[in-house]
């Protein structure tokens, strides 16, 4: 939850350096974390092992925390599961007294997703301002789309579309968070966006909560900046082979 900001375990550690290697090749522009220090130190441990951006400013965002717990928070996961048996309802839907409904985070997720769509549009029309649509055609995929997890997962995403793979993004961000927040927002982007999943990709799967430092891939279109209708593509989902 968010009231026990404990720091990464050794384990911890060595699961995000496993991670760093992992994504050691991508080339991000931007990177956010929640403010949680399990976070923070997952980010800066991901970045650090970067051959690109080891400086790149890490910003936190309290609207990535992990969902809020309430009267269970600091407890084992046991607890949780019996307050939620004798309120009569299930895991995860249950909500602790003084925690978070599960809308209440959806809609953080929500909020933060619509401000990350607007810095790519943003980003956009300064560069289009800056040098002219024709530079945008200058790079070559290697650049920025050095993406380990292709073996492993579907390419669809990568082959598809308008050439997408063949340009540089507009923005390649790195977004560290927590197991029930992205479960939820990935909940958002396939029932509330239609997101587009990969076809091996099981309803188990699907609603499961991610590894530690599982790492889950999207690639957002936003057609000629409309901001109401991302084109979303989940090409890999949890993704845990670095471990």
């Amino acid at each position: 939850g968010q009231g026990v900001d404990e720091p990464l375990s050794a384990t911890g550690f060595r699961q995000a350096d496993a991670a760093g290697l992992f994504l050691s090749n991508v080339k991000f522009t931007h990177v956010f974390s929640s403010d949680l220090l399990r976070a923070k130190q997952t980010a800066a441990t991901i970045l650090g092992k970067n051959k690109f951006c080891k400086d790149l400013e890490i910003k936190c965002d309290a609207r990535l925390r992990e969902r809020k717990y309430g009267v269970a928070e600091g407890r084992p996961l046991t607890d949780l599961k019996a307050m939620a048996k004798a309120a009569g309802e299930q895991c995860p839907s249950f909500t602790p007294s003084g925690g978070e409904t599960l809308d209440e985070v959806r809609e953080r997720a929500r909020d933060f997703f619509e401000f990350l769509c607007r810095l790519a549009v943003e980003l956009e029309k300064k560069e289009q301002d800056m040098h002219g649509a024709a530079s945008r055609s200058s790079g070559t995929s290697e650049e920025q789309l050095v993406f380990p997890w292709t073996n492993h997962c579907s390419e669809a995403e990568l082959s598809s579309g308008n050439g997408g793979a063949s340009k540089v993004l507009d923005a390649n961000i790195l977004v560290v968070s927590h197991g029930a927040y992205m479960r939820n927002w990935i909940g958002y982007f396939v029932s509330d966006l239609n997101c587009t999943l990969p076809t091996n990709l099981t309803k188990s799967q699907l609603s499961s909560v991610s590894p530690n430092t599982g790492v889950s891939h999207f690639v957002i279109k936003l057609e000629n900046g409309n901001l109401l209708k991302p084109e979303i593509t989940c090409v890999c989902l949890n993704q845990d082979s670095h471990l």
